[in-house]
């Protein structure tokens, strides 16, 4: 009974380390999803660009003419104004959740993929942990955990 613990603890411990980065970037969904959110963008800096034009060129005209104007019509062109404003503001928050709604949707799939191959390494090669290699996070890396990053690149057919 007394030996029970230590031959627990003389099994071998293996332990790897992935650039899950290094992998995601060279992946084609990677490039699609880059390619996609951009011109999303695209599609939303257009609209608030026009958003904006009409806020300058309406805000010109009042300062322009706000002292031949009645007022009420400069109540009416300053409220305008302040709705193009909340306009602006409302398709840039829009904007921005929607990007970040598609990024997170069109990244789980990667995410997803990645894993399953990290996963199967670990299975084929008796891991016992994998880390995500992360400067920030992981302060040193001994000279006996291996990098399996370029296996999981090879394992998802990639260069």
């Amino acid at each position: 009974m007394l030996l029970l613990p230590l031959s627990m603890v003389a099994q071998e411990v293996k332990i790897a380390v992935v650039n899950f980065m290094d992998v995601v970037n060279v992946m084609p969904e990677f490039g699609e999803m880059e390619n996609e959110l951009g011109a999303l963008a695209d599609r939303y800096r257009a609209e608030l660009q026009s958003l904006e034009n009409d806020f300058n060129r309406k805000n010109s005209d009042f300062m322009n003419q706000q002292d031949s104007l009645t007022e009420n019509i400069k109540m009416m062109r300053m409220q305008e104004i302040q709705e193009l404003q909340g306009r602006y503001e409302n398709l840039l928050q829009m904007a921005q959740q929607d990007t970040q709604k598609t990024q997170e949707e069109m990244f789980a799939p990667i995410h997803e993929k990645v894993q399953k191959a990290i996963d199967q390494i670990g299975d084929e090669n008796n891991y016992t942990m994998i880390f995500m290699m992360n400067p920030n996070s992981i302060l040193y890396v001994g000279k006996t955990a291996v990098d399996i990053t370029d296996q999981v690149k090879a394992k998802l057919g990639l260069k």
